[in-house]
């Protein structure tokens, strides 16, 4: 790696300074709000929320500052990037103390978590997805295809996933889609959106048991997100892929089994 000169350094230093000073507006914020919040007030739901938004917002300012330290100094600045995998974890963590970390469960489970947000409306829902999910995607691609954390992003943007999921209030869910309706067109890119992450979860938990850990409760996260996805479709009356979702569901399954015995039979051998 080339030398940096004490110049680039100086631009270095002003170009981020905004950000930096950013970041530690948000921090303060974020000790505010969470005090606020531990206090389970009738509110405290929606602050977690703002909380989960303001953590987007942190991890932004980090994600910038690694684009000015590879624009000027020609390195990552890792420090702020794992700054930002925290704040994003946060965030995640924040929204599923909302709206629960469920997988595969019936709305029924965690129903009653969701009145506590029934102002935060089905616009302002989906947009926070769309929030944290480009968040994320920027750091991926701010960390590099031969990243460390490549695997790492599969249990973060599988958690994302479940929140995407339980974020939405299903049971007003076919009025909110009828042409004409308030919130149709926010409802319907969010239930899109939420089966294309529900399924790259489930193939990306699978990719991550057969390249990396060969550890069975990653192939059984992945069913898992099946079982999701196929729920959603039962629910929304999607008989024909619910159908497709069962037959990827049953050998998945069967291929899971089989390697269950081939572990086993393994163990007695040695």
């Amino acid at each position: 790696m080339a030398k940096i000169s004490d110049q680039d350094r100086q631009m270095y230093q002003e170009k981020v300074k905004y950000y930096v000073s950013m970041t530690k507006v948000l921090l303060d914020t974020e000790k505010k709000l969470s005090q606020e919040a531990k206090k389970n007030t009738p509110d405290s739901s929606m602050r977690k929320l703002t909380l989960a938004d303001e953590m987007l917002n942190l991890a932004s300012y980090y994600i910038a500052i690694n684009g000015m330290s590879q624009a000027v100094l020609k390195t990552k600045n890792e420090e702020s990037l794992n700054d930002a995998r925290k704040s994003l974890y946060k965030a995640v963590i924040y929204l599923e103390e909302v709206v629960s970390n469920y997988i595969d469960s019936p709305y029924s489970d965690y129903e009653a978590k969701l009145l506590a947000i029934s102002s935060f409306d089905p616009n302002q829902r989906y947009n926070l997805i769309c929030k944290m999910g480009l968040a994320i995607d920027m750091l991926e691609q701010a960390y590099g295809d031969n990243s460390k954390w490549r695997w790492t992003f599969v249990e973060l943007e599988g958690r994302f996933a479940a929140t995407a999921k339980n974020i939405i209030d299903l049971k007003s869910i076919y009025v909110n889609m009828s042409p004409g309706a308030e919130f149709y067109e926010s409802s319907v890119y969010h239930l899109r959106l939420i089966k294309k992450l529900l399924a790259q979860s489930a193939d990306r938990y699978r990719e991550k048991y057969e390249l990396s850990t060969g550890q069975t409760l990653d192939f059984k996260t992945g069913i898992n997100f099946l079982g999701a996805l196929r729920r959603l479709h039962i629910i929304l009356a999607e008989n024909e892929e619910s159908q497709e979702i069962k037959k990827k569901l049953t050998i998945w399954s069967t291929k899971l089994e089989t390697d269950l015995k081939k572990q086993e039979e393994a163990k007695k051998k040695k």
